[in-house]
């Protein structure tokens, strides 16, 4: 910690020539043992059978459920008060016999949640990013959690046609203080992963033709980015009229990616966009191939689908919450987390030859529902996505806001080209979709405000919302 504190107070030009002598050094050595074994590990096992998939997912959860009875006293006093044995757990069915690990009882339990086996020097200390409310705050192994993720984050960089060393945008959210010639800028060069990172705070309608300058000097062959970062960059290319070119491909994650975002992102960005679930717990993982299908991980643990009746998922096209346990994080493993996010279950098989399981989509948050006036719940998708408005091009930014049952008030930062005519069209195709049980309250503001790691929130739900409510 106090050599982190340390670097941070460096000069910015020191600290970017020690970026600039590690980032020479080659990526075979700089990446470490843990990623290469990891990542090679990946290029094989991508291609197993079901059934081999399988068989490892077993072997894995066996050695993760024996290592946490050993070390880590919350599972262990589970185990213990409900009178289980680790040798009850032998098939997939088996693990439903094990309670729900929630985030309540993650934050009521922290210190027990550690396996005891690591010594304070082997762990490192990480928050989620409170979308769905408060932080939470939970441990991974350093060296070891962050370097297997990079290896699974390659892998499906590689469905992609991005390999190592080849140069890309990155938009996620990071600050930018730098100034040259006593000029702000919002980018700065990152010799270490060779990347042009751009701050997703400052994208404002004046600076985004100095960003796309900077794009076009810098010549990147992808762009990796949040979806609200992405749109905002390719809407700002539509309106006027210009074009980034050589993009190979457009990395998406940490917010959900709508209908409406990809078709003017892939479109005016130039590439294929490839998605992907994950989350700072480390637990689950989705990554779309080149073939465009939702592949759960099956090397990173287990998934389920869980539906409003706590039984599994099994209908073609049926949603569920995603309960997952994680492989990559004895630190403080993870064992059938209630992550609130939904998945809908598919049955099919994709063509690129991989026999992974598939998820039709991650459709979003729990918390990514409106509650009307008669307690029911509505979808997002249902109530924006699933329409067609033309009051979208005319809008630089939206976002809805929920305190009250039944009512909702929607923030937008208009163009100069919004009419009250647009704001009309939003009001009855939203009260359409709700039938009417939502009163709508609209508040036009310059700027809608980001995380504190730049994601943007398109719904801000301060009520709770539970998967089994109805």
């Amino acid at each position: 910690m106090i050599i982190k504190k340390l670097k941070e107070k460096l000069p910015y030009p020191i600290k970017q020539s020690a970026k600039y002598l590690y980032g020479a050094i080659p990526p075979r050595l700089r990446y470490g043992k843990v990623f290469w074994e990891t990542y090679n590990f990946l290029q094989e096992s991508q291609w197993w059978s079901k059934e081999k998939l399988e068989e490892y997912q077993m072997q894995q959860l066996s050695k993760l459920l024996h290592h946490a009875y050993e070390n880590v006293p919350y599972y262990r006093m589970i185990f213990d008060e409900r009178g289980q044995k680790l040798k009850d757990i032998q098939n997939f069915d088996d693990l439903r016999k094990l309670p729900y690990l929630t985030k309540d009882i993650i934050r009521e339990n922290l210190l027990d949640l550690i396996a005891r086996n690591f010594p304070k020097s082997k762990l490192w200390y990480v928050t989620t990013g409170g979308s769905t409310g408060i932080p939470m705050g939970l441990y991974w192994e350093k060296g070891i959690t962050d370097q297997k993720e990079w290896a699974f984050m390659w892998r499906q960089w590689n469905w992609a046609r991005f390999g190592f060393g080849e140069k890309r945008v990155t938009l996620r959210g990071k600050v930018i203080n730098k100034f040259k010639k006593g000029k702000r800028q919002w980018w700065e060069y990152d010799p270490i992963n060779n990347a042009l990172i751009l701050s997703s705070y400052d994208m404002k309608e004046k600076n985004l033709s100095k960003y796309i300058d900077a794009i076009k000097i810098f010549r990147p062959v992808a762009i990796q980015g949040y979806p609200s970062s992405l749109y905002i960059l390719a809407n700002f290319l539509r309106k006027s009229n210009l074009r980034i070119k050589n993009i190979k491909c457009i990395l998406a994650s940490s917010e959900m990616l709508y209908s409406y975002q990809i078709e003017i992102i892939e479109k005016y960005l130039g590439a294929k966009i490839y998605d992907h679930y994950g989350n700072t717990e480390r637990n689950a993982l989705v990554m779309q191939c080149e073939k465009g299908s939702y592949h759960i991980i099956s090397e990173y643990g287990i998934m389920e689908l869980i539906g409003k009746d706590g039984k599994p998922i099994t209908k073609e096209g049926e949603k569920g919450e995603i309960v997952a346990t994680g492989f990559i994080n004895y630190a403080m493993p993870f064992i059938r987390y209630r992550t609130g996010d939904l998945g809908v279950f598919s049955s099919e098989k994709c063509s690129c030859g991989r026999n992974y399981p598939l998820l039709k989509r991650v459709k979003g948050r729990l918390q990514d529902f409106i509650v009307t006036k008669t307690n029911g719940r509505i979808s997002l998708t249902s109530l924006i996505f699933a329409q067609h408005f033309e009051a979208f091009s005319r809008i630089k930014e939206l976002q809805i806001v929920q305190q009250k049952i039944g009512s909702i008030k929607i923030k937008i930062v208009k163009t100069p080209e919004f009419t009250e005519k647009d704001e009309n069209e939003i009001l009855l195709k939203i009260k359409n979709a709700c039938r009417k049980e939502l009163v709508i309250d609209f508040d036009y503001v310059s700027h809608i405000t980001r995380t504190k790691n730049g994601k943007y929130n398109f719904l801000i739900q301060e009520l709770p919302v539970n998967f089994g409510d109805r």
